[in-house]
């Protein structure tokens, strides 16, 4: 059996997520913006990461559920703000971080 399919990724509340693929990843422009505006800026709450990468507040809204799902992000509220922020500990965020400095030669 390869790593793949042996691995298990927990959610916040305990249940078993199945492993993304890559191509749901980036199969979206308005994602691999906020991606490479996390791996650029740290910590952005909601509506700087839409101003940023240029999305109305719904999209953006949806693209980071999608990417705290996948467990790649990770979400913390102060009182009714949402900070948003690569979650640093998972390899695919290591990853990813090599990725955009090799892309765009940093």
């Amino acid at each position: 059996m390869n790593r793949a399919a042996s691995r298990r990724d927990y959610s916040s509340n305990g249940y078993v997520q199945p492993p993304i693929q890559i191509e749901e990843l980036f199969a979206s422009k308005g994602r691999v913006k906020i991606l490479k505006i996390l791996v650029e800026e740290g910590e952005l709450n909601i509506s700087e990461i839409g101003r940023r990468a240029r999305l109305n507040y719904g999209t953006t809204v949806q693209h980071l559920e999608f990417l705290c799902k996948t467990g790649i992000v990770q979400e913390k509220n102060f009182g009714r703000i949402r900070i948003y922020r690569l979650k640093e500990e998972d390899i695919r965020v290591r990853a990813l971080r090599s990725f955009f400095a090799l892309w765009y030669n940093q």
